[in-house]
C-alpha cells in the first residue's frame, strides 16, 4: 500500500472522477489517489490520512469553488501543511489570483482547463521529482 497520496479538490464530481482515473493509471501502487469536493473536506481528509500513516504529497485544486476559492485554500494549505506541494487547475482564475497563489501558497504550477492529460501528467511528475517544500536546499521553479 502507498504511504503517500495525491489529493484532488474540485466541486465538480465528473472532474474528480476524470482526475482520479488518470492519476490511478499513471501512479498505480506509487501514490494513493484521493478526492474532495471542497476545501473543508480536503483538510479533513488530510488529517484522516495522516492518522492512517499516509502523507499527502501533492494537492491538485480547482480555483473556482463554492465557499473558498482555490488560491485561498492553497494559501491555508501552505500555512497548515508546508510540506505539501500544490498545482492549481483553472479555467477562470485571473492573473491577480494566480500571482497571489504563487506568492502566498508557493504554487508549483497552474494548468488551464481543459487540460491535456499528457501536459498535466508531465507537470505533476515534475512537481513530484522536485525536492520537498521543507527541503532547505530545494527551490521552486517558475510558473
Amino acid at each position: 500500500m502507498a504511504s503517500e497520496a495525491i489529493l484532488c479538490v474540485d466541486d465538480e464530481p465528473i472532474i474528480l472522477m476524470s482526475l482520479k482515473r488518470m492519476l490511478a493509471a499513471a501512479f498505480k501502487g506509487i501514490y494513493r489517489i484521493e478526492i474532495a469536493l471542497c476545501a473543508d473536506e480536503a483538510f479533513g481528509l488530510i488529517e484522516e490520512l495522516r492518522g492512517e500513516g499516509i502523507s499527502v504529497r501533492l494537492v491538485l485544486s480547482d480555483w473556482l469553488m463554492p465557499g473558498m476559492k482555490g488560491d485561498e485554500f492553497l494559501t491555508l494549505l501552505r500555512e497548515r501543511h508546508p510540506a505539501i506541494d500544490s498545482i492549481m487547475l483553472t479555467g477562470q482564475a485571473d492573473e491577480a489570483c494566480l500571482e497571489r497563489a504563487r506568492r502566498d501558497a508557493a504554487l508549483f504550477a497552474c494548468v488551464r482547463k481543459p487540460w491535456r492529460n499528457a501536459e498535466l501528467l508531465e507537470t505533476i511528475k515534475a512537481c513530484l521529482e522536485e525536492p520537498g517544500a521543507d527541503d532547505a536546499a530545494g527551490s521552486r521553479p517558475g510558473l
